[in-house]
């Protein structure tokens, strides 16, 4: 990591003057220029009059943002070994579930699609946006996809859905209307949104492990391991791999996931080799998913055999309207809040954020991110979202949109290698995921848990989330119960409008049974 620490200049007060964007909303959310944006400066020596030493340098204000195009090389690096994981991760997760109609993914095209779209999207984003910020598939988004969704509809429709989602986040960056919507949920909420999260993604990792696993009857419904207690080589490995992992992440190793991941996966091979382990299915102590032996070849031409493979309104006449409403609504949240905090954190942490916590190019930031989630969705990748893993290469001294470029061209190189994921099993790959969960919880510490009446909405979406395997059902508990807790103990200034909006349409969804036997749905 660069030891040095770049000293942001303090943007000018924003450009309300006739040049400022058109069409500007009562968020004040486009009330100054994205052309003409005062110049920023995070380089201790950079100056907002540095001259840019090409028209390359000029594009992506290089200089003036007080950084070098080999601080931005090396910090594109970084934060692509940061999050390479998701190459490996996102297979795992999404390969190996069989929908509604029977039908499975093929992990080995879920890979070469993820390297392929994560590549193009950070790329884009890079010259578009021109911020050090990576896109690839999100975490929590695809666990929800394939745990809460696929088993309603088909892999197709779940991607036509995922579209769907990308489509109105475009509309929403590009109206102003996302930063409206932002502002009206308390900040309390969206932290305990990312929180819940984060302890579903913990959760599935468990189970998906065997480190949790279902009581016989009569007992408590979770147990610990088999029988209770660990006793199988692939749950020890997926301990082992936590603990690596961990460890990594906790010295702030770059690259700690991948490394763990690699390191782990050889270990499970050497195991595999030594006591030919079978699959859970038919052997207890078994590998759950994916049994880790080498392939015959490390190298392949990528198959994009996923891409177009989505139905845009076939989850609409599969499940219902109402229920196809909810599931984009779902998603739409949480894409949202997700993508919203993490571009507003990594902007206030390269020290391109202004005052009021919106930084340069914040139009084009979200309405790229928004068609990431559209390209996830036409590759059948799931939503592709900025990932935080960015922070590394901002770390390294990454400032513009050349990093991203460098990430995105390491990406489309790594669909090459898509043999490699078929070589993790789930195991290890479930201790990533548990690490990943861990690094969404430090949004807890915004919320005020010593005032109940945000206390227990957030509390309720947090325990809801993984406690009923839905990432849904945590969302509209919360946003119910913080509308009716302040509304009714003298707090209803509170709770904005839009939040009832949103609130009804939970209550709605929760009670979508009854109502849809009424319409004969």
């Amino acid at each position: 990591m660069s030891s040095e620490r770049p000293a942001s200049t303090r943007p000018s007060a924003p450009d309300t003057s006739s040049n400022a964007v058109a069409g500007n909303d009562a968020t004040g959310l486009f009330t100054r220029s994205e052309e003409e944006l005062p110049p920023l400066s995070t380089g201790a020596t950079a100056t907002v009059d540095a001259e840019p030493k090409s028209a390359f340098d000029r594009f992506f204000e290089i200089t003036r943002r007080g950084s070098t195009l080999g601080r931005e090389i090396r910090g594109g690096i970084v934060t692509f070994v940061t999050m390479a994981y998701i190459v490996i991760l996102n297979p795992l997760i999404l390969g190996g579930v069989d929908d509604v109609a029977g039908n499975a993914l093929d992990a080995a095209q879920i890979g070469a699609a993820t390297g392929l779209t994560a590549g193009v999207m950070t790329i884009l984003f890079g010259v578009i946006a021109r911020l050090p910020f990576a896109l690839a598939a999100g975490l929590g988004i695809n666990s929800f996809l394939a745990v809460s969704v696929v088993g309603q509809v088909t892999w197709q429709e779940d991607m036509g859905l995922v579209v769907i989602n990308g489509i109105l986040i475009v509309v929403f960056g590009a109206t102003g209307i996302r930063t409206a919507i932002f502002k009206a949920v308390p900040q309390a909420l969206k932290a305990a949104i990312t929180v819940g999260i984060g302890l579903f993604i913990a959760f599935i990792g468990f189970v998906d492990s065997g480190f949790v696993t279902a009581g016989p009857p009569g007992a408590p419904p979770v147990q610990l391991g088999a029988g209770g207690s660990i006793t199988s080589v692939p749950t020890l490995i997926f301990l082992l791999g936590l603990v690596l992992i961990g460890i990594l992440v906790a010295r702030k190793v770059p690259g700690g996931i991948l490394i763990g991941i690699v390191a782990t996966t050889i270990v499970a091979l050497i195991a595999q080799s030594v006591l030919h382990l079978g699959p859970s299915v038919k052997d207890p102590n078994g590998w759950h998913m994916t049994i880790p032996e080498l392939p015959s070849s490390w190298v392949t031409i990528p198959d994009f055999g996923l891409i177009g493979q989505f139905d845009l309104f076939g989850a609409f006449g599969r499940v219902g309207a109402l229920s196809a409403t909810m599931l984009v609504f779902t998603l739409v949240f949480s894409n949202f809040f997700d993508a919203m905090g993490t571009m507003t954190g990594l902007a206030k942490n390269a020290g391109l954020a202004y005052k009021d916590g919106t930084f340069p190019r914040l139009r084009s930031a979200f309405v790229v991110e928004g068609f990431g989630a559209v390209a996830g969705g036409m590759t059948s990748t799931s939503s592709n979202t900025v990932y935080v893993d960015s922070a590394s290469g901002i770390g390294e001294g990454a400032r513009s949109g050349v990093a991203s470029l460098v990430v995105g061209v390491l990406f489309l190189l790594s669909m090459f290698l898509t043999p490699l994921t078929l070589v993790v099993p789930i195991e290890v790959g479930s201790a990533a995921l548990v690490v990943v969960g861990a690094m969404m919880m430090a949004q807890i510490r915004e919320i005020k848990f010593d005032k109940f009446a945000v206390a227990l909405p957030a509390f309720l979406t947090i325990v809801t989330m993984p406690l009923t395997y839905s990432i849904a059902n945590g969302i509209g508990i919360g946003f119910i119960s913080w509308a009716l807790v302040n509304a009714l103990s003298g707090r209803a200034r509170k709770v904005h409008w839009l939040m009832w909006v949103v609130a009804a349409g939970f209550a709605l969804y929760f009670v979508r049974g009854p109502i849809e036997t009424m319409l004969g749905g």
